[in-house]
């Protein structure tokens, strides 16, 4: 197996060996399965040590493509049916970055976070200060399209994505978008703020009881909600996931009741029974979904940046009655954002994230 190490490279040698592995995996030349040349082999045809080549199965490894079993070998781990989107992505060659790959202390290691902040701030200069437009900065909204379109099926328009700081900002946003003094059912048990936030807002909350597939679907029939607030994956404090055919009830309650549905999908990210399931936002057809995400959990707490996705006929409707509000995200963390994205660091953390909890 061939692979050109470039010396006059300011990418190190075990980083070459990394990206050129991973390419050939991704794309599908190492299948579920096969096994890697051994460091032996691999270091004589490149030229390094085998150390060099330890190191860059390592991180394959790391990232949950590979699998080191011992006294065998390096076995490939990822496949495309049944593993979380994994994407080519421009070559980084900071060596703070490198140290992300092994960090295991937090969701994203803060040396990581730290060479992405500095080289936003290089290139970004006096940008960071401007006023950020209302609905968030158009580049955030393009990079969370195609992270969307390429991992969880999501096919929309910038102009549907609205930025903001965090779920809860979101989710006043939406309950002044549809209307105070509306209906809204909630799983029972769920996340405490949820209501809070929604009642604070003058909304009256139905709280409707779970079993393991969902929302009851006699409670669902008999509620009298006009908006539905769901977290259909890994709920919380329940941390109960719903079925597919469960989510189809929510659909079709919807659609028979002229409802809104409200996607808090807050965890999906780390779900880890193969591919990410199918959204609901995904599946209507009906424009009838709001999709709401955010990245403190993927990224760190501390990140108050969350998005939420608009059916396009709802558009005029926001614009009328909550478009006027200044964006509450500042500029350099939206910067941020763009690069963590476009860097394609976010997928790949996620996708460590997700071995090491196997």
């Amino acid at each position: 197996m061939y692979i050109k190490i470039s010396r006059e490279s300011k990418t190190p040698a075990y980083r070459q060996i990394y990206n050129e592995l991973r390419s050939r995996i991704i794309s599908g030349a190492f299948a579920r399965g096969a096994k890697l040349p051994s460091k032996r082999v691999l270091s004589d045809e490149c030229g390094v040590s085998i150390i060099t080549v330890d190191h860059a199965y390592a991180l394959l490894c790391e990232e949950g493509l590979c699998q080191m079993r011992s006294r065998s070998g390096c076995y490939v781990k990822y496949s495309s049916e049944n593993s979380f989107p994994l994407h080519e992505f421009p070559e980084n060659t900071d060596d703070e970055q490198h140290e992300s790959l092994t960090a295991a202390n937090a969701v994203c290691s803060f040396s990581a976070v730290a060479a992405k902040l500095r080289k936003v701030i290089l290139d970004r200069g006096e940008n960071i200060l401007m006023k950020t437009p209302n609905n968030g900065c158009y580049e955030l909204r393009e990079a969370i399209c195609r992270y969307l379109s390429r991992s969880r099926n999501i096919n929309v328009s910038p102009e549907q994505i609205i930025i903001g700081s965090g779920a809860e900002y979101l989710y006043g946003l939406c309950i002044q978008l549809l209307g105070r003094e509306k209906i809204v059912a909630l799983e029972d048990p769920s996340y405490d703020k949820i209501r809070y936030v929604y009642t604070a807002n003058g909304a009256v909350c139905e709280m409707l009881k779970m079993d393991e597939e969902g929302i009851c679907v006699e409670e669902l029939k008999n509620c009298n909600a006009e908006i539905l607030h769901v977290t259909p994956f890994n709920s919380f404090p329940s941390y109960i996931t719903a079925s597919a055919r469960r989510r189809t009830e929510y659909l079709s309650w919807a659609r028979e009741r002229g409802a809104v549905i409200i996607e808090d999908d807050y965890d999906s990210e780390f779900i880890l029974t193969g591919k990410a399931p199918e959204t609901l936002f995904a599946q209507s057809v009906n424009e009838n979904v709001i999709y709401i995400n955010t990245f403190s959990k993927t990224i760190a707490p501390s990140l108050r940046a969350g998005y939420m996705i608009l059916p396009e006929g709802m558009l005029p409707l926001y614009e009328k009655r909550v478009g006027f509000y200044s964006c509450t995200v500042p500029m350099l963390e939206q910067f941020f954002l763009i690069e963590w994205l476009n860097s394609g660091e976010f997928e790949r953390n996620i996708s460590r994230m997700r071995n090491r909890t196997e």
